[in-house]
């Protein structure tokens, strides 16, 4: 009974199987992926919440994935470096942040499925019904997806996890750099039969969905666009999709890759590795791919970082259907609107919808950009320091 005590608040972790030569660029370079997709994704977060041109359902409805990609790699890198310089024996880790570890884990792996389930559902909604985009894409059903896509990994999860805590020990050591679902209940010689068919329920679920989903939106996508004889509006929309679609791709190859890894277990070596990219390499490569490539978010972070001397060109924020790289040249027109605020039709000479600016043209504050510059300037050392 001691040794089952104590297997419940203290397990051995494995953690990284390092040569001696090799823990150093190990660390390094692990520490500068986790510095880097901090900062530009919290980056990312933080400019289009201070942003009013970004406040659009899209971007919105955007910022939802770079807030879930700073979850997982904080949960999983951190303990990553904590033992990379410590001897096999001394890798401990108390029962309780094993399992929190592992809910976390799970759940990061399911939010990055939901949010790029209703940013697919937004861009359907914007490409195949424009002049509806307004009127569907309400706050109410901003809140409802982004709701959804954060509370049904809560629920799942939660089942997941929940059958594992239930199982007691028979062994104290966690076969994995981190905790997961699947190495928690190896530690039981109970019957696991229940979680391994939940276990396969909800990867099933999960990646029917998601998978349907995102065919089924881009199917009528492409219909739509082949139908259409707008070649610019295709144009737009192909580009609009494929930065979507490349994140996607990159997601569901990480994911698969370490499902059909555990299957094998000749190469647990290789699940290992392909797991820890999981948690590294697309919420590395998501704020490039999707981020940088959004161009209302691209020239926000380039003013804010060289200056902003004075209004050369006017992004427009389309409330019709919201299509990223819809500016061209563009003339000015005052136009009666019953609204409390000024509000500018823009008249565009490319053929995309019109689109309607609120407010004055006007520079952000200086003290605004000097205090969100600061800021971003000092993410690197509030990110290393929990670290160590």
């Amino acid at each position: 009974m001691e040794n089952l005590t104590f297997r419940y608040h203290t397990l051995s972790i494995e953690g990284l199987k390092l040569a001696p030569q090799s823990s150093y660029p190990v660390f390094i370079l692990l520490l500068m992926m986790y510095v880097l997709i901090m900062v530009s994704n919290v980056a990312i977060v933080i400019l289009i919440l201070f942003e009013k041109s970004l406040h659009s359902p899209m971007h919105i409805i955007f910022c939802n994935l770079p807030l879930n990609d700073t979850i997982g790699p904080t949960v999983v890198v951190p303990t990553l470096l904590r033992y990379i310089f410590k001897e096999p024996s001394d890798h401990y880790i108390s029962y309780l942040e094993c399992i929190t570890q592992a809910y976390v884990c799970h759940f990061f792996s399911t939010t990055s499925h939901t949010i790029l389930m209703i940013m697919a559902y937004d861009r359907y909604v914007a490409i195949c019904n424009p002049l509806r985009y307004a009127t569907i894409m309400t706050n109410k059903m901003v809140i409802k997806l982004t709701a959804s896509a954060w509370g049904v990994p809560v629920v799942l999860v939660g089942i997941l996890i929940g059958l594992t805590a239930r199982l007691s020990h028979c062994t104290s050591t966690i076969f994995n750099p981190y905790c997961d679902n699947a190495a928690l209940f190896k530690l039981s010689c109970e019957d696991t039969s229940i979680n391994n068919i939940y276990g396969l329920f909800f990867t099933a679920v999960l990646l029917s969905s998601s998978i349907g989903t995102i065919l089924i939106t881009y199917i009528r996508i492409a219909t739509m666009c082949v139908t259409s004889k707008n070649k610019q509006l295709n144009t737009k929309a192909l580009k609009t999709c494929s930065t979507h679609m490349a994140v996607y791709a990159i997601l569901l190859v990480s994911g698969l890759s370490i499902i059909v890894l555990h299957r094998l277990p000749n190469l647990s070596e290789n699940r290992k590795m392909a797991s820890i990219l999981f948690y590294v390499v697309p919420p590395f490569l998501n704020p490039i791919i999707y981020g940088v490539q959004t161009k209302e978010i691209r020239n926000k972070i380039v003013k804010l970082f060289r200056g902003n001397k004075g209004v050369k060109s006017l992004s427009c924020s389309t409330s019709v259907s919201p299509m990223e790289d819809s500016t061209a040249s563009f003339s000015v027109h005052a136009w009666p609107v019953p609204t409390a605020e000024p509000v500018l039709l823009v008249s565009v000479a490319d053929p995309a919808p019109l689109g309607c600016i609120t407010g004055p043209f006007l520079n952000p504050t200086p003290s605004l950009k000097l205090t969100l510059t600061g800021f971003l300037s000092l993410l690197p050392l509030l990110v290393v320091l929990p670290v160590f």
